[in-house]
Order: C-alpha cells, then sequence, then structure tokens
C-alpha cells in the first residue's frame, strides 16, 4: 500500500514537473475596432510565419472587398518560386461585431480545411494604424501571422515596431520569413 502511496505521488509530482515546462500565455488582445470599408483593398505580404500552403510563395497580396451582405471578398495571390502565381478566394465573417478585428475565413479550396475556421475566428487583426497603412494579423493559436503593408515596402523601424509587438504577444519571431526588404529612411 504504500509502495502504490508512493508511486502515486511521484506520478503527480512528474505530471506536475512536466506541466511547469508548457508556456502560459495571456489571451491574445485585438485592436479596438476596425472599419472594414477602410480595411478593404490591397495589402502587401511583408512578413509572415512558415506554413505549408505558402511554402512556395515570395511574393504576396490579398484584396479585400466590402460584400453587400456585410462579409468581405477575400482574394490571395502569391508569385511562387517558379514564377507561377497560385490564388485563393474565400469569404471572411465578422464573429466580434463590437471591434470587427475577429474574422472567420474561409477558402473556396481545399486550403479551408487546412486553415480552419472556429467561433473566435481564425483572423484577428492585432495591430492597425491609424492611417490603415500597416496591419499585423494573426490566428489566436499563434500559429500564424502576418505583416502587412499597403505599400510593397515597409520601412524598418515599423517592421521592427511590429515584430517586437507579435514577440510580446508570443509568437514564434524567430520563424518569420520576410518577403520583403526593408526601406533605408536617409
Amino acid at each position: 500500500m504504500r509502495t502504490l502511496q508512493s508511486l502515486g505521488i511521484g506520478c503527480i509530482f512528474l505530471a506536475v514537473a512536466a506541466c511547469g515546462g508548457i508556456e502560459h500565455r495571456e489571451p491574445l488582445t485585438t485592436v479596438a475596432t476596425v472599419d472594414l470599408s477602410r480595411y478593404a483593398g490591397t495589402w502587401h505580404e511583408i512578413a509572415r510565419l512558415p506554413m505549408w500552403f505558402q511554402r512556395h510563395c515570395v511574393d504576396s497580396k490579398a484584396i479585400y472587398t466590402s460584400r453587400p451582405d456585410g462579409t468581405v471578398g477575400v482574394h490571395n495571390e502569391c508569385t511562387t518560386d517558379s514564377g507561377g502565381l497560385d490564388q485563393a478566394d474565400g469569404v471572411a465573417t465578422v464573429v466580434d461585431h463590437n471591434t470587427n478585428a475577429r474574422l472567420a475565413v474561409v477558402f473556396d479550396n481545399f486550403f479551408s480545411r487546412l486553415f480552419g475556421s472556429s467561433r473566435q475566428g481564425n483572423y484577428w487583426i492585432l495591430d492597425l494604424d491609424p492611417d490603415y497603412r500597416v496591419a499585423m494579423v494573426g490566428t489566436p493559436d499563434r500559429r500564424y501571422l502576418w505583416i502587412l503593408s499597403r505599400t510593397p515596402d515597409l520601412d524598418e523601424p515599423a517592421y521592427e515596431h511590429l515584430v517586437a509587438k507579435a514577440q510580446g504577444l508570443g509568437f514564434p519571431v524567430g520563424d518569420l520569413i520576410r518577403t520583403r526588404r526593408p526601406l533605408h529612411n536617409p
């Protein structure tokens, strides 16, 4: 009996020790509000976390359009490392109507099953400058992250600011793939 108790206590200590290595993350926060009509338009990818379905992309952009039913049309395209063009179309539905910063995006192809969606959405706007020129978007599980700009380039201080914010939010910024080189200010 004593051996079983000792074994049980030992298992509890092992379980607690194993959980000690699990990183506790604060809930992910989004921007306070998004005007989706201002957010619509073309966004160029500056950097992203690695993902299977963008593994060959070297130049990506997303084009968002406001739709009459209140959803957002999504058109993603990328130039591949072989010079081809990959495209995917989908629809984004607002999940958090108080902020419009959490959306559920579903694509009309195979990738929608990979990317998935949930009641809390899979497209969270984490940072957005007041002029709607630069944005950072991620998923609540912190697996995916994009740094976006209205122009194909982004200056280094703005990029570093977003990387630092992403790191503070718990994203693995050491894995970021920078698809655009920085602008250097004189």
